[in-house]
């Protein structure tokens, strides 16, 4: 964590002064070492709260949005209580641990139960250099980007270790098929935030958060999805990351009409909640990350709310973005294989580079004023929407429009 003023408001400076008030008489060897295990403490209390109640609410959602209930049964311990159903993600915590962990006798031993524990651990990981605030960054490293995307792309080895490990053809099948769509949207995914390295001219994740700092006309903040190769980067990015954390409409990987539970088919119990947990603080850190690069980070919408603590503005925009995630998964319908790849080779890599090519430009341009800003703007929306429209047209050629019809009655 960065140091702090004296001068900025109490609620920005609490976190960091309950910290100091609970290692500050440590000496300073030992203060490092406890303060490092603190943020971790936070991050996993913190985080491992938010996935089990966004569990709850993406059920609760996807059940409005089906027409029924949702999870609304489980009472409150003790108390005996049913208030919405608030409970249920401890009732799933509990069955997960009690449920009898099945291993086939032919597969490995190791490295099956090492593959969920290194998902989750390099899911973990991811979260080291987030800024969730002005001084809230657990690791400050000037190649913060470049080490969340290589701690994030080491999930791929977990996956291929359980298919390997279960000693079934099915789930190793499966987990190539998963390991083809990882790959596939990694390169993307990469090539999205290459522009923001670009402008921002660093790797830091405090750094970029900070180049977006101030207002255009006095209210519209400099974030770099106000700009067309921003927000084309922006969408390119989540796209990518709804394939990476294995959402709605690329979830392939566990679809269970299809390929029984992927990769994941010879697991239960607490295992197969590792796995499931891992995922959801994937897509966490994703949309962390996005926050970082794209949003301003733990900046304010607007110059008079900057009375609000940074980390507060973090939590709303997680939100949103998680709440989007799982409106997403409510309204698409799944993709197939065919189809999936080629989306990410074909549309989404190509837009990707034409988009690192706009963002020079812009970057190129900066110093144009008057009349050159309009043709700036003009040249940047069309290198963004004249590959757009004809890729799209070309990815969709010989592909009949859906049509659907009432059989006779």
């Amino acid at each position: 964590m960065s140091a702090i003023a004296a001068t900025e408001p109490f609620l920005e400076r609490a976190p960091q002064l309950l910290r100091d008030a609970a290692t500050g008489f440590l000496p300073e060897p030992w203060r490092w070492l406890v303060n490092s295990l603190i943020a971790i403490g936070v991050i996993l209390a913190v985080f491992g709260t938010l996935f089990a109640f966004l569990t709850l609410a993406e059920r609760k959602i996807l059940g409005r949005v089906q027409n029924r209930p949702g999870p609304n049964r489980t009472p409150l311990p003790f108390i005996k209580i049913k208030f919405f159903g608030l409970a249920q993600p401890f009732a799933d915590g509990v069955k997960s641990l009690t449920k009898e962990d099945i291993v086939p006798r032919d597969a490995d031993q190791v490295l099956h139960f090492l593959a969920p524990v290194v998902l989750l651990a390099f899911s973990i990981i991811t979260f080291a250099v987030i800024p969730f605030g002005r001084h809230l960054v657990p690791v400050e490293l000037d190649a913060g980007v470049l080490y969340f995307f290589a701690a994030g792309a080491a999930t791929e080895l977990a996956v291929f270790m359980a298919g390997w490990a279960s000693h079934n053809k099915y789930s190793l099948l499966a987990a190539m098929r998963a390991l083809a769509q990882l790959i596939s949207y990694e390169l993307p995914l990469l090539l999205a935030w290459v522009p923001v390295v670009l402008v921002a001219g660093s790797l830091s994740t405090t750094e970029i958060v900070t180049a977006q700092a101030g207002w255009k006309f006095g209210f519209l903040p400099h974030w770099y999805v106000f700009t067309p190769w921003g927000f084309a980067g922006f969408v390119i990015f989540i796209v990518a990351a709804l394939a990476e954390s294995n959402r709605s409409p690329f979830d392939l990987p566990e679809a269970e009409s299809e390929l029984i539970a992927g990769h994941l088919t010879e697991y239960s119990g607490f295992k197969y909640a590792l796995f499931f947990m891992a995922e959801y603080f994937g897509m966490i850190a994703l949309s962390g990350m996005a926050i970082t690069l794209f949003l301003g980070g733990w900046r304010a919408p607007l110059p008079f709310l900057e009375w609000i603590p940074s980390y507060a503005w973090f939590g709303a925009k997680l939100i949103v973005l998680l709440l989007g995630f799982i409106w997403i998964r409510a309204t698409f319908p799944r993709l197939r294989m065919d189809q999936l790849t080629r989306f990410a080779w074909k549309f989404l890599v190509p837009l990707a580079l034409i988009n690192l090519g706009n963002a020079a430009f812009w970057s190129l341009t900066s110093h144009w004023t008057g009349a050159l800003q309009l043709i700036r703007w003009a040249v940047s929306l069309v290198l963004i929407v004249g590959p757009f429209v004809l890729m799209g047209r070309k990815l969709s050629a010989g592909v009949a429009p859906r049509v659907y019809r009432y059989a006779p009655s």
